[in-house]
């Protein structure tokens, strides 16, 4: 989530479509997020889809997110990142995709 606010450029549409109510409010709650992750406080299902979409966004694009920068503004390989990418979507995408169709419904 840092790098968002560092190479990454998102547009208003963007941050909206991830979840949050402007590149502003990316930015800001963001911080939080990522001191409770660094925290291991617990996320509310809208948190973690806000924080997996806006993680698969900046690392991924190269138009909106760090893109072929990322292991140069995170310290992380592209390896090690789709590594820890698909195990943490393999073990909240069910449980997330489902709260948040309860919430929904």
């Amino acid at each position: 989530m840092a790098v968002w606010g560092g190479p990454a450029s998102c547009t208003e549409a963007l941050a909206v479509a991830m979840g949050f109510k402007s590149v502003a409010d990316l930015l800001k709650d963001g911080r939080r997020l990522r001191a409770a992750l660094a925290a291991s406080e617990p996320l509310s299902p809208q948190d973690w889809r806000r924080v997996m979409a806006a993680t698969e966004v900046v690392f991924a694009s190269e138009v909106f997110g760090s893109g072929l920068d990322w292991s140069i503004t995170t310290g992380f390989s592209d390896e090690q990142t789709i590594k820890i990418l698909r195990r943490l979507q393999r073990t909240i995408g069910r449980t997330l995709h489902s709260a948040l169709h309860r919430l929904d419904g």
